[in-house]
């Protein structure tokens, strides 16, 4: 005997997104006249505890064995609305949710009378699939208490610690010889005026002595397989020719005859083909850079320590892990051809700066031109380079406080020194960031603002002296000043490497380049992926400060289902009629995470732990052979024929 269908409806006001435009009371009043729907309601917030209640209470006062509610988008509120009637006793894939914020009210703002109208339609159509639905039942995944964590900056340091703490065994990978990342290469932290290194090595020391961490550096994730729980995961090891028995003793840098730039301090000064970025690096050995290295074998006949080997290999190693973390880092925008920089030698980044003034950079701490080795007299910083363009819309949310800390820290050392800071917006968010701008300006420095149609303009009129030219809107003047150093504050850009990577282990990235989190809101550490997590700036700019957090939280976000030790698997998957396959393999190219390969029939089969429902296989399957569980072809059919008008055929 068929179940008889009773649906309820519930059309939210959204307090005034929906209702300010949708004339709810008539839609509730159209849907309650649907087929099969035995309650219509609106409400002023439906995903409200009042709302929810209401629902729930419905639910079992009126025996609905199906449920819409007309709201949001499914994104901001499904899983709220699917744990409600789960809640009061019924499968929580009984439920469907129609969009009438995003897709009626605010795209329809002018037109009510017709918005009213579409939302009618989009509620008719809701039903319609509504009626169709079948209960769905979630598996569940054995996890194993493992993570991997990509990145080994301060953000994948601070992540691998706490996952460590947690008691999980933690793989931490860096693709560069040594640990720190970006932070390594900094000077002095915003608002404490801390040395980065006092804050990067009490995590080094406790991070390199950890029973359950494991660091692989100058190691790159190669293959990324399995799902949530039961990654399997290639890493492919570059040698570094130096081993444990270094003693940092000097004698391969005096015999090796290879100079190039150094890229640790973004070409400020050369360095040898065997290295170390600065003495306190970690690994504290030597690398030598394979690419540089001539193999004349001068550094292997010096060394007592017999640490030296030129013929080793690549190693790959396989790794099982239950979790994934991103914490992959920024890099620096590279101003090549801008405001002078490549073409002047006195022009430089702020992180050519940040290494210039650091005790361990190549000069010792000393604030000299490059020119010429001469402190300078007169700094121009210049704000925005790189950010809130065409090509890079957003701010990269640091610059302006590194500028305004940086400006301060050479007041302070070189007093007769003028300083000026060009900006389009002072954008110092943040607890004491404000404060620091206002200690700037107190402190006699300058500030000229620009805009973005009329950007400062840089030249060298003789031989002596750069000179910048801004046309300060606030003032209404043109100013020009003669510099001996000018600073460009560059942006916060996604790793190179970011879209290699995110292909690889199946996350997406923004239309900026950096990698995306699954909801801006509720999920804001989850990626696509389930079981990869994201963290640091590899998701977009952030501060120290927001790195750690977002750390902390990101190895929270992986500890759940490790510490469960298992987890539900969504049902909403693809399904393959094998008597319709007929093996052509296109569900298998076109599904973005692997989820379909070719059974040993030939047939496809699908692994459910790794779809996501996407529906791209079933679209483009030629003798529709698969169907997606919740999003069937008579289910999208019907709720066709329902925006038509027709009914059922």
């Amino acid at each position: 005997m068929e179940e008889e269908l009773r649906v309820g409806c519930y059309i939210c006001h959204c307090g005034l997104n929906i209702a300010g435009v949708i004339d709810v009371e008539k839609v509730a009043e159209a849907t309650g006249k649907l087929p099969d729907v035995v309650i219509a309601r609106h409400y002023v917030y439906m995903c409200s505890e009042p709302g929810q209640e209401l629902i729930k209470k419905d639910i079992k006062d009126y025996n609905l064995n199906r449920v819409v509610v007309a709201s949001c988008s499914p994104q901001m509120h499904e899983s709220t609305f699917r744990s409600v009637v789960e809640e009061a006793g019924l499968n929580r894939y009984l439920f469907e949710m129609a969009n009438l914020r995003e897709q009626c009210s605010w795209a329809h703002a002018n037109n009510p009378v017709k918005a009213t109208e579409k939302a009618k339609d989009i509620l008719r159509m809701a039903v319609a699939k509504a009626r169709l639905l079948q209960p769905l039942e979630k598996r569940e995944v054995q996890v194993k208490p493992a993570t991997l964590i990509v990145g080994g900056g301060i953000t994948g340091i601070r992540a691998a610690l706490e996952m460590a703490n947690r008691g999980f065994s933690t793989y931490l990978v860096e693709r560069s010889p040594y640990l720190g990342g970006r932070v390594a290469q900094l000077n002095r932290v915003i608002l404490t005026n801390e040395r980065a290194s006092e804050i990067l090595k009490p995590m080094l020391n406790a991070l390199t002595g950890h029973p359950n961490i494991e660091v692989f550096t100058n190691t790159e994730v190669e293959e990324v397989g399995g799902y949530i729980g039961n990654f399997e995961i290639k890493l492919k090891i570059t040698p570094r020719f130096v081993n444990q028995n270094c003693n940092l003793c000097g004698k391969c840098l005096e015999v090796c005859r290879v100079e190039v730039p150094d890229e640790f301090n973004f070409g400020l000064n050369t360095r040898k083909a065997i290295y170390i970025p600065y003495n306190d690096a970690v690994p504290r050995i030597l690398t030598i850079d394979e690419d540089s290295c001539t193999r004349c074998g001068e550094c292997v006949k010096v060394c007592k320590q017999g640490a030296i080997s030129l013929d080793s290999k690549p190693q790959s190693k396989n790794i099982s892990v239950g979790t994934i973390i991103l914490a992959t880092g920024y890099d620096p925008y590279l101003p090549q051809g801008e405001y002078g920089f490549g073409e002047y030698e006195d022009v430089i980044t702020q992180f050519q700066l940040e290494r210039m003034l650091s005790n361990n950079g190549p000069t010792n701490g000393r604030l000299v031109k490059p020119s010429n080795g001469q402190v300078p007299k007169n700094i121009v910083f210049i704000l925005c380079v790189g950010s809130r363009n065409p090509h890079r819309q957003y701010c990269s949310r640091v610059c302006c406080s590194v500028a305004l800390k940086n400006a301060m820290l050479i007041k302070k050392d070189y007093p007769e020194t003028q300083v000026s800071i060009l900006y389009r917006d002072i954008r110092s968010f943040g607890e004491g960031q404000e404060e620091l701008y206002g200690e700037a300006r107190l402190a006699g420095i300058n500030f000229f603002r620009y805009t973005p149609d009329n950007p400062p303009k840089v030249s060298r009129p003789d031989d002596s002296r750069i000179q910048v030219v801004v046309y300060d809107p606030t003032l209404g003047m043109t100013i020009k000043i003669p510099t001996d150093l000018l600073i460009l504050a560059e942006a916060m850009t996604p790793r190179k490497d970011s879209a290699e990577l995110g292909s690889k282990i199946g996350v997406t990235r923004t239309p900026d380049g950096f990698f995306r989190e699954a909801h801006p809101k509720l999920k804001p550490l989850d990626t696509n992926s389930e079981g990869i997590y994201l963290a640091g700036a590899a998701q977009f700019p952030k501060d120290i400060t927001e790195c750690i957090v977002q750390a902390c939280g990101a190895a929270a976000r992986a500890s759940i289902p490790m510490s469960k030790g298992k987890v539900d698997v969504e049902p909403i998957v693809a399904s393959v009629n094998e008597d319709l396959c007929i093996e052509c393999g296109t569900c298998q190219g076109i599904c973005p995470y692997g989820a379909i390969k070719k059974g040993e029939k030939g047939k496809a089969q699908v692994t459910e732990i790794l779809c996501k429902g996407c529906g791209a296989c079933a679209a483009s399957c030629p003798a529709r052979a698969i169907t997606i569980f919740h999003f069937t072809d008579e289910q999208i059919l019907a709720q066709s024929l329902a925006a038509l008008g027709r009914g059922e055929l």
